[in-house]
């Protein structure tokens, strides 16, 4: 899934404070483009009605690039992954396209599907393992974060990739306030030490996954720098498996308290657990709003968005939450509509040149992961309370650290 979210450095800190299931948080409500800022102190618009923030997200007059040119004013507090200049994600027009033609065939829906059967062999791998350990479990660390690390560590011929070194590297990469930017720099120094390790043995050693075929389009293109290639895999390497971690352990936080009467559907046939998991992702957000305000971009000219005339050089966030809940196109809730066809697109994923390459692989892990659930595990249960749930705090994302399960 997309890593492009705003690093804006708030958030609610390490503390412990109760913190609500994210499918609770109440989003704005949609109006025209306000202006309000960032911690570092930089004013923001926040555009959040649907078709306004498709607006923002496929215009051409508002970019990536331009967050980070020499005027560009302070975005966060502390470093994250998100702000390399010349990463993938941080350039515009022909620039990004060039770097995004190397990795984007790996990502279609055709060459996703071939790796359908795969991914369900490892669902039902996993599920083994955890039925075998026998109730109760932390579904967390026997399902919902071994299941995508899996899968990126296949398809990047990363296999026996170090659990817990990953998982500090994602976190720092990630971090909001949870970590110093001195502790942030010094993490990211050893992943990108790790990504350029890697791609030194595929060049030794080349292969047929992801990490060879990007050498490969890299070697074609002739004009792609050594710290692009190495952004490119470290980031994969997140985005693969950090965003739909958080995903299916929020949906399950919904699935098994407020949304129970749903579980036995989701085991029914994988067409509904497919129309489950788009409205899960429209539904529930990746993370808190003070700290996801939205996807930013800046203004390269004076552009009017829903009848404001926002100037240039204005930093402007896509409200992605609060579209994907405008009551002008979504009226039910979860409860009535987790098997309903989407009213209009949702904007999980972005949309425009910046769409999110692991879309599709995304759905695939999480509407297989759901329904095998489902599906093997019929009585499936939490243990405790949602006020009682541990959460991953101080970071970007916001999923559940452990989640007792029990059947």
């Amino acid at each position: 899934m997309s890593a492009e979210n705003s690093a804006t450095g708030a958030g609610p800190g390490t503390t412990d404070a109760p913190l609500i299931p994210l499918h609770c948080l109440r989003h704005l409500e949609p109006g025209p483009p306000r202006l309000a800022a960032l911690p570092t102190g930089t004013p923001v618009w926040l555009v959040s009605r649907h078709t306004d923030v498709r607006q923002v997200l496929t215009d051409p007059r508002l970019g990536r690039a331009a967050l980070y040119a020499p005027d560009a004013p302070p975005l966060a507090l502390t470093p994250n992954i998100l702000d390399d200049p010349q990463s993938l994600l941080n350039l515009d027009g022909t620039d990004h396209q060039r770097l995004r033609r190397t990795v984007q065939r790996a990502f279609t829906p055709r060459a996703i599907a071939r790796w359908r059967p795969w991914v369900a062999s490892v669902i039902e791998g996993l599920l083994d393992e955890l039925i075998d350990q026998g109730s109760a479990v932390d579904i967390v660390s026997a399902y919902t974060r071994p299941l995508p690390v899996a899968v990126i560590s296949r398809l990047m011929g990363l296999d026996g990739l170090d659990g817990k070194r990953l998982a500090h590297w994602s976190d720092h990469a990630l971090s909001a306030t949870a970590y110093s930017a001195e502790a942030i720099r010094t993490a990211m120094g050893e992943f990108a030490a790790f990504g350029a390790e890697v791609i030194a043995e595929r060049r030794a050693a080349p292969g047929e996954d992801l990490v060879s075929s990007l050498l490969t389009a890299a070697d074609e293109s002739g004009d792609i720098t050594e710290p692009q290639l190495v952004s490119l895999v470290i980031g994969l390497v997140v985005a693969g498996h950090e965003t739909t971690m958080t995903t299916l352990g929020n949906a399950l936080v919904y699935l098994l308290g407020d949304g129970r009467e749903a579980w036995h559907r989701l085991a029914a046939d994988e067409q509904s657990a497919a129309a489950a998991t788009e409205q899960l992702l429209r539904a529930v957000p990746l993370g808190d709003s003070d700290v996801l305000p939205g996807l930013l971009r800046r203004t390269v000219e004076d552009v009017e968005i829903g009848g404001v005339v926002i100037p240039k050089g204005s930093v402007v966030a896509a409200d992605t939450g609060t579209a994907n809940h405008d009551p002008e196109l979504f009226t039910g809730d979860l409860i009535t509509e987790l098997f309903s066809p989407l009213a209009a697109p949702m904007y999980t994923f972005g949309a425009g040149p910046h769409h999110c390459l692991g879309a599709w692989l995304a759905r695939m892990e999480l509407e297989l992961g759901l329904h095998r659930l489902a599906r093997r595990l019929p009585s499936l249960r939490l243990t405790e309370p949602p006020g009682g749930i541990d959460w991953r705090r101080g970071l970007l994302t916001r999923s559940p650290n452990t989640l007792q399960v029990a059947w």
